[in-house]
């Protein structure tokens, strides 16, 4: 945690400021806090592998403890719910150093069906929809002047085209589970600064303090979501945008939905901030057909009908709702991979890749991405090791742009 992001977050119950508090808990590193406990007018919060924790639990008073006794370790396998054979096998990974990567990290921290959905973040169609909006809206100077914050953002994958994104205060990640933002913080997107706190509650922020705030897929599974709209609001202020990826809705259809509510419920919940709706289905073709974002094209709740999800931007600035064309993806930030969804045979010196989805519900829920995804292609090189642009040659704008090659974070898999 650098200590300038202590001056960002106000405790969620009493609302007062934080400050470190100097007994043998606290670690300082050169890039700023490792570990410690920060205190407000009313309590106490953990900060564990440089991720502050802004809630009051048991888990974070026990992480409290071990701090104040001298166990970092302690402290994060607490954080972690880490014991038995997992503690030996996270052990194991973190001796492994840098050679450490982050699908096996995940395969020993996530307890749920949430892993596949992790893996193969990076080419599912609510993915490709989110990534082409953000670029859209953060190509607007006033989107990125101050901060961005990714709210219940999961293990990173959304903050990472934030932050490469370049906001002039940098990318904020947070999310309930501190796992997630661990992983985010080691793996997915490391220049991001992570907060573990609960969307359900009062947010620990100040007020005005991000210039875009993104949450996207959550918001349904929020059970108190005026509150957290407001919350959105406050942190955006008047100047700022919010951007709400994949709604589903509770007239359509949808795999694990989440409490839902209609689209109209949706939109006046932040009617404060001026929300316009988009069809998701609409904005994934005009990504795939046609490489814009078409924030002209917004529609009524009426006019979604029974659409499964949709999206919302809100903002004041009028200048964002217009047609963004979107370059083809040629740079690489991370380094190039042939998407996880395929299985890869060499014969002679081509690639023959297949499709092959984990599980039938991962088929189920994001089959649409076989629009871009082939079920079979062949590539003219070898792609079993490191692989650059130049050995594609004309193939290579394609193999980007369908995601059979993505730009993936090192030690991703």
């Amino acid at each position: 945690m650098r200590e300038t992001t202590a001056d960002l977050l106000r405790c969620p119950f009493c609302g007062t400021r934080l400050s470190l508090v100097e007994n043998r808990a606290l670690v300082r590193l050169d890039d700023g806090i490792e570990s410690g406990v920060l205190g407000c007018e009313c309590c106490a919060f953990p900060v564990v592998a440089g991720i502050p924790v802004m809630t009051a639990d048991d888990t974070a008073r026990e992480a409290i403890r071990a701090l104040e006794a001298g166990q970092p370790e302690a402290a994060l396998f607490t954080l972690l719910g880490l014991d038995g054979p997992r503690a030996g096998a996270f052990r194991a990974l973190c001796a492994r150093g840098d050679r450490a990567i982050y699908r096996d990290a995940l395969a020993i921290l996530c307890q749920d069906a949430e892993d596949p959905y992790f893996v193969y973040r990076f080419s599912d169609p609510t993915y490709v929809t989110a990534e082409a909006v953000l670029q859209a809206i953060g190509r607007r100077p006033r989107t990125m002047d101050v901060r961005a914050l990714d709210l219940c953002g999961g293990s990173g994958h959304l903050a990472r085209v934030l932050a490469d994104l370049g906001p002039r205060g940098g990318t904020v990640l947070a999310d309930v589970f501190f796992w997630k933002v661990w992983l985010a913080a080691r793996y997915t997107a490391p220049g991001c600064e992570p907060v573990c706190c609960d969307a359900n509650a009062p947010l620990p922020f100040v007020r005005d303090a991000f210039s875009l705030v993104l949450l996207a897929d959550a918001f349904p599974y929020i059970w108190h979501k005026r509150l957290l709209a407001g919350e959105m609001i406050r942190l955006a202020g008047p100047d700022g945008t919010i951007v709400m990826p994949h709604l589903h809705s509770s007239l359509g259809e949808n795999v694990s939905p989440g409490d839902t509510l209609t689209p109209a419920a949706y939109r006046d919940l932040f009617d404060a901030a001026r929300p316009r709706l988009f069809s998701d289905e609409r904005l994934l073709t005009d990504v795939l057909d046609r490489r814009v974002v078409d924030l002209t094209c917004d529609v009524s709740p009426v006019e979604l009908g029974a659409e499964p999800s949709f999206t919302l931007v809100a903002s004041r600035h009028e200048d964002l709702f217009e047609r963004h064309e979107l370059p083809d993806p040629r740079d690489v930030s991370g380094e190039l991979r042939v998407n996880p969804l395929y299985r890869v045979e060499r014969r002679g010196g081509s690639s023959i890749l297949t499709l092959t989805f984990p599980t039938p519900e991962y088929e189920e829920e994001f089959g649409a991405c076989r629009r871009y995804l082939p079920d079979t292609v062949t590539v003219s090189a070898d792609v079993t090791g490191a692989i650059v642009p130049a050995m594609l040659g004309p193939e290579y704008d394609a193999l980007r742009r369908r995601r059979i090659l993505i730009d993936a974070p090192p030690r991703y898999y």
